[in-house]
């Protein structure tokens, strides 16, 4: 492994899957229904890579698990935002392929086969508690904030398994997930999502 310590990211991320509401995998047990079809999106708000700056793009990885995810077996496909460009993104490549280290790496470290990666258009919006990922002719995913008894956002902190370590992830509900590419075709609604900040680092 290549590694190097210049790098971090931060941002907002999002995730959607077919488990239902909240997700077993993060708990180390069997997905719902027996496997997991996960998508999920980062906006990078700020980032840099070796001096190259990575502010403003966005980033999807759609991976499927055949069975309980810290078994590992993962297909995973990489999507980088078409405005990335050839710098940008190897240095996207280098750090969520897991090569650079950081939490990327233990993520990838589950993967047994990469079905591909391309720079395609990455639509990621916020608003309120909802979030949003368009892909065009690829993925769609909305997801919206599940509140507490409490008042304000239900979260989950420091499971044993996520894609973000650095902030607790406020527990959501998908209103629609779709995906279609390589062999895989997903459809689904009133199913679990996640969303919060990340921090990503060596």
């Amino acid at each position: 492994m290549n590694k190097t310590t210049n790098w971090q990211l931060q941002g907002s991320y999002f995730e959607a899957c077919n488990c239902v509401t909240s997700c077993p995998c993060i708990w180390l047990q069997p997905p719902s229904e027996g496997n997991c079809k996960l998508l999920v999106a980062w906006h990078i708000e700020s980032g840099h890579y070796d001096g190259q700056s990575l502010d403003g793009l966005n980033v999807a990885l759609a991976c499927y698990s055949p069975g309980t995810m810290i078994e590992g077996n993962w297909q995973a496909a990489l999507y980088v935002d078409e405005r990335a460009d050839d710098a940008q993104f190897e240095a996207i490549m280098q750090i969520f392929s897991g090569q650079q280290g950081g939490h990327p790496a233990l993520l990838m470290s589950l993967v047994s086969e990469v079905l591909g990666a391309k720079k395609v258009k990455i639509d990621y919006q916020i608003q309120d508690n909802k979030r949003q990922l368009i892909i065009p002719g690829i993925a769609q995913a909305e997801i919206e904030g599940i509140k507490g008894i409490k008042g304000g956002d239900a979260t989950i902190d420091n499971p044993p398994l996520c894609v973000v370590t650095s902030h607790p992830a406020v527990v959501a509900r998908s209103s629609n997930y779709q995906y279609q590419d390589y062999d895989k075709a997903w459809k689904f609604t009133e199913r679990n999502g996640f969303y919060s900040s990340f921090t990503y680092q060596p």
